[in-house]
C-alpha cells in the first residue's frame, strides 16, 4: 500500500527533517565544546619599575662589542629590546621574556641584563639614538608580563 503525499507535504517533511538534523548537529557540537578543558588563565603581573634608556655606541657598556648583550644576542637599532635588573629575572623576566611597557607601543623582549647593583629597574634599548635616550631620561613606568614565559 502506498501513501500519496502532495508536493507541499513532501517539501514540509523534507524541511522538517533538515531542521531536525541541523539541530541535532548543533546540540552535539555544543556538548563537545563544553567537554573541552578550558584554556588556563594566564596571570599577568603588573609592577612599577624605574626605566632608563641605553645605546649601543662605543664608550657605553662593557667590552669591545657594544652591540653584544649579556645573553649573547646582537642588538640592532630598531629592536624592541630591554635590559632588566637581575632581581627581576626570577620573577619571570628572563631571557626572551615578553612584556608591555606603559607609554611605549608594542611588545618588548628581554635581551640583556644589568649589573647586580640595580634593583627593580629596566633599561630600554634605543639603538644609536643618543638624543632619544636622553629625552627618555629616567622615569617610573608600569610593566606587564606573564611570569614563567
Amino acid at each position: 500500500m502506498s501513501l500519496a503525499l502532495s508536493p507541499q507535504r513532501r517539501v514540509n517533511a523534507a524541511t522538517f527533517t533538515l531542521v531536525l538534523v541541523a539541530l541535532t548537529w548543533l546540540v552535539a557540537r555544543c556538548e563537545a565544546d563544553q567537554r573541552k578543558p578550558a584554556a588556563p588563565v594566564q596571570n599577568t603581573v603588573t609592577m612599577t619599575v624605574t626605566a632608563t634608556a641605553y645605546n649601543s655606541l662605543h664608550g657605553q657598556g662593557a667590552g669591545a662589542d657594544h652591540a653584544l648583550a649579556a645573553w649573547g644576542d646582537r642588538l640592532t637599532p630598531g629592536m624592541k629590546s630591554i635590559a632588566v635588573s637581575r632581581d627581576l629575572i626570577p620573577m619571570g623576566l628572563g631571557h626572551n621574556a615578553e612584556l608591555k611597557i606603559e607609554g611605549l607601543p608594542g611588545t618588548w623582549v628581554v635581551k640583556d641584563k644589568m649589573h647586580w647593583r640595580w634593583k627593580k629597574k629596566i633599561d630600554i634599548y634605543m639603538g644609536e639614538d643618543v638624543q632619544a635616550a636622553r629625552k627618555w631620561g629616567r622615569r617610573k613606568v608600569k610593566i606587564t608580563f606573564v611570569p614563567g614565559e
